[in-house]
């Protein structure tokens, strides 16, 4: 049985975004003369702007304000979203379940900027789309308020929804919304209590019901 409603994170989950993300923050730190950590994407994989954003002020010295520094980011960054390719089998995915009539949202950690580029580079826009992004919801991932703005704006109960999240800290917030969650990580890793750990599109399939 298909579900009533899908909730897709979008950086690493919908499309192979995260290699841009890193590419983009280290050519950022570089600009202001600061060395990328070896383990740059483990520590901001599914991380919101702000949180990344202290954890480069307070433990590597970054100094620029925010503003200035996420713009920075984003000057790097959007010359090469147009680049970007969907995760494999993803948007097909996406695609069969709004063919059946599934109520469904993007529901990401990056700002809307991101999402809007993101979305258009990949041609997953359409007229009601719904879309949900760290400029939308007062407290980001990992805490559930993105996951249930979703679920308000498509009319559904979050018990009825699956949220799907390549991120431990995406995860954590489906859970934490009370939604059936499936954690689709980049490589094989164990997930969050209480998730359903997949590692291709067909196991996305399956656990959809299509």
């Amino acid at each position: 049985m298909t579900p009533k409603a899908v909730f897709w994170d979008m950086d690493g989950t919908l499309v192979d975004s995260e290699p841009l993300h890193e590419a983009a923050l280290a050519a950022a730190l570089r600009s202001v003369g600061i060395a990328p950590p070896h383990d740059l994407h483990e520590r901001v994989l599914g991380i919101a702007a702000w949180p990344v954003y202290e954890m480069l002020r307070d433990q590597f010295g970054l100094s620029l304000p925010f503003d200035d520094w996420i713009v920075r980011k984003y000057d790097h960054y959007l010359p090469m979203a147009e680049t970007l390719k969907p995760r494999p089998g993803a948007i097909e995915v996406f695609d069969e379940l709004r063919a059946l009539g599934v109520e469904q949202a993007v529901v990401s950690n990056s700002d809307r900027l991101i999402v809007d580029a993101n979305l258009t580079a990949v041609g997953l826009t359409y007229p009601g789309m719904l879309t949900v992004s760290r400029n939308d919801v007062i407290d980001g991932k990992p805490l559930p308020e993105p996951f249930l703005r979703a679920a308000y704006l498509a009319g559904v109960d979050p018990a009825d929804a699956f949220a799907v999240d390549d991120s431990l800290t995406g995860a954590m917030a489906g859970l934490a919304a009370g939604m059936k969650t499936i954690f689709w990580p980049e490589a094989p890793m164990a997930g969050p209590p209480g998730a359903i750990v997949i590692n291709s599109a067909e196991e996305l399939r399956a656990q959809l019901g299509l």
